[in-house]
């Protein structure tokens, strides 16, 4: 069978799962959705969503120098329990997070975070651009709303593709994290400088 956008995308508003995941999930269960949302949930994952409300107040900070001292990160993510904020495993995915953010340059962690004047001045660009490519009006907002698009999963820490592995987003890498502790796990804030650049991004 084949597994539309659409399915996918509705399984991941319905258990809060990463696209792959959802993916996988409905390729198993021959698009089946109840079906999928119960091998989700087997698998632990689909009750990531339901974490979300528990507090998370323990964590780690981590931070990141790019070899040659060019681009530092901090970053800090939060779970529920000092138990989980010990592990090996969190440590890891807190330093690959880091890693992740020097490379990517990201502008906040989601599209709540991003500043109001940037994607105002954001949108103005792209809808010139759209004026002057000389297509029909109608053509004009689907233009701009899928340069939106792209410019969130460049801009936003959470959407961007995984650098150790681009077939993932990060909000797929800490959906898995939150079913392998079985915590709400946050990622709280990041600070990214690079030599010479006036302020931290």
């Amino acid at each position: 069978m084949d597994i539309t956008a659409t399915l996918v995308k509705e399984l991941r508003e319905k258990t809060g799962v990463g696209m792959m995941d959802c993916k996988k999930a409905l390729a198993e269960c021959n698009g089946d959705m109840e079906q999928a949302i119960d091998f989700l949930r087997k698998k632990g994952i689909a009750t990531a969503q339901k974490r979300g409300g528990r507090t998370a107040s323990e964590g780690q900070i981590q931070s990141y120098i790019h070899a040659g001292g060019k681009i530092g990160v901090l970053v800090e993510v939060n779970c529920e329990t000092d138990f989980s904020a010990k592990t090996g495993e969190f440590t890891e995915f807190v330093k690959n997070l880091a890693m992740h953010i020097a490379a990517t340059n990201p502008i906040a962690i989601d599209q709540e975070g991003l500043p109001a004047d940037i994607l105002s001045r954001e949108k103005e660009i792209y809808k010139t651009q759209a004026a002057e490519s000389g297509k029909p009006e109608k053509v004009l907002e689907k233009i701009v709303e899928g340069k939106m698009k792209k410019f969130y999963s460049d801009a936003c820490l959470l959407q961007q593709q995984y650098v150790k592995n681009p077939d993932i987003t990060i909000q797929d890498l800490l959906n898995e994290m939150i079913a392998k502790t079985g915590e709400n796990i946050i990622i709280r804030r990041f600070v990214r400088y690079q030599l010479g650049e006036a302020d931290a991004s």
